[in-house]
Protein backbone atom coordinates (compact mmCIF):
# COMPACT_ATOMS: atom_id res chain seq x y z
CA UNK A 1 0.00 0.00 0.00
CA UNK A 2 1.25 3.43 -0.59
CA UNK A 3 -0.83 5.22 0.89
CA UNK A 4 -4.15 6.08 2.37
CA UNK A 5 -6.88 8.33 3.07
CA UNK A 6 -10.48 9.07 4.07
CA UNK A 7 -13.54 10.74 3.81
CA UNK A 8 -16.48 11.59 6.27
CA UNK A 9 -19.49 12.90 5.82
CA UNK A 10 -20.37 16.10 8.12
CA UNK A 11 -23.84 16.82 6.73
CA UNK A 12 -25.61 19.59 5.83
CA UNK A 13 -23.28 19.72 1.94
CA UNK A 14 -19.94 19.03 4.13
CA UNK A 15 -17.26 16.72 4.23
CA UNK A 16 -13.91 15.99 6.37
CA UNK A 17 -10.27 15.25 4.91
CA UNK A 18 -9.48 12.56 7.67
CA UNK A 19 -6.12 10.98 8.67
CA UNK A 20 -4.41 11.37 4.96
CA UNK A 21 -0.98 9.08 5.20
CA UNK A 22 1.84 8.27 2.78
CA UNK A 23 3.68 4.86 3.37
CA UNK A 24 7.56 6.57 4.22
CA UNK A 25 9.18 4.75 0.84
CA UNK A 26 7.33 7.01 -0.97
CA UNK A 27 7.52 10.37 0.31
CA UNK A 28 7.41 13.19 -1.88
CA UNK A 29 6.45 10.97 -4.83
CA UNK A 30 2.60 12.08 -5.87
CA UNK A 31 0.89 9.60 -3.73
CA UNK A 32 -0.83 12.20 -0.69
CA UNK A 33 -1.68 14.25 -3.72
CA UNK A 34 -3.45 11.72 -5.68
CA UNK A 35 -4.91 10.39 -2.32
CA UNK A 36 -6.22 14.30 -2.03
CA UNK A 37 -7.53 14.28 -5.82
CA UNK A 38 -9.87 11.30 -5.09
CA UNK A 39 -11.24 12.27 -1.95
CA UNK A 40 -11.86 15.99 -3.44
CA UNK A 41 -13.61 13.80 -6.45
CA UNK A 42 -15.82 12.04 -4.38
CA UNK A 43 -16.80 15.14 -1.92
CA UNK A 44 -18.16 16.29 -5.66
CA UNK A 45 -19.58 13.25 -6.82
CA UNK A 46 -21.64 13.20 -2.93
CA UNK A 47 -22.91 16.72 -3.94
CA UNK A 48 -20.97 18.14 -0.45
CA UNK A 49 -19.88 22.20 -1.12
CA UNK A 50 -16.93 22.27 1.90
CA UNK A 51 -14.32 20.03 2.44
CA UNK A 52 -12.46 20.56 5.63
CA UNK A 53 -9.52 19.50 8.15
CA UNK A 54 -8.06 19.66 11.10
CA UNK A 55 -4.25 19.43 11.20
CA UNK A 56 -1.54 19.65 13.45
CA UNK A 57 1.21 22.77 13.67
CA UNK A 58 5.00 23.15 12.95
CA UNK A 59 7.67 21.84 11.18
CA UNK A 60 6.40 17.99 10.54
CA UNK A 61 3.08 19.56 9.00
CA UNK A 62 4.75 21.90 6.42
CA UNK A 63 4.73 19.44 3.55
CA UNK A 64 0.90 18.12 4.23
CA UNK A 65 0.39 21.88 4.59
CA UNK A 66 1.45 22.99 1.21
CA UNK A 67 -0.23 20.04 -0.79
CA UNK A 68 -3.56 21.37 0.87
CA UNK A 69 -2.69 24.95 0.15
CA UNK A 70 -1.67 24.38 -3.41
CA UNK A 71 -5.41 22.68 -4.03
CA UNK A 72 -7.18 25.33 -2.55
CA UNK A 73 -7.44 25.07 0.77
CA UNK A 74 -7.38 27.92 3.24
CA UNK A 75 -7.04 28.13 6.76
CA UNK A 76 -10.08 29.28 8.59
CA UNK A 77 -12.55 28.42 12.02
CA UNK A 78 -12.85 25.13 14.13
CA UNK A 79 -15.43 22.71 12.83
CA UNK A 80 -17.42 20.15 13.54
CA UNK A 81 -16.00 18.77 17.84
CA UNK A 82 -12.74 20.25 17.32
CA UNK A 83 -11.98 22.72 19.66
CA UNK A 84 -8.80 24.99 18.69
CA UNK A 85 -5.64 24.57 20.68
CA UNK A 86 -1.74 26.21 19.81
CA UNK A 87 -1.15 22.43 18.75
CA UNK A 88 -4.08 22.30 15.53
CA UNK A 89 -5.34 24.06 13.14
CA UNK A 90 -8.15 24.05 10.78
CA UNK A 91 -8.75 24.01 7.00
CA UNK A 92 -11.44 24.66 4.07
CA UNK A 93 -11.74 24.18 0.88
CA UNK A 94 -14.93 25.60 -0.94
CA UNK A 95 -15.78 23.03 -3.70
CA UNK A 96 -18.71 25.54 -5.32
CA UNK A 97 -15.39 27.81 -6.28
CA UNK A 98 -13.73 23.92 -7.67
CA UNK A 99 -16.59 24.15 -10.65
Amino acid sequence: MLGVGALKALGAGAGEVKSMRTHPDHLRKGVGAAILETIIGEAHARGYRRLSLETGRGPAFEAALALYRRRGFRNGEAFADYEPSAFNQFLHLDLADQG
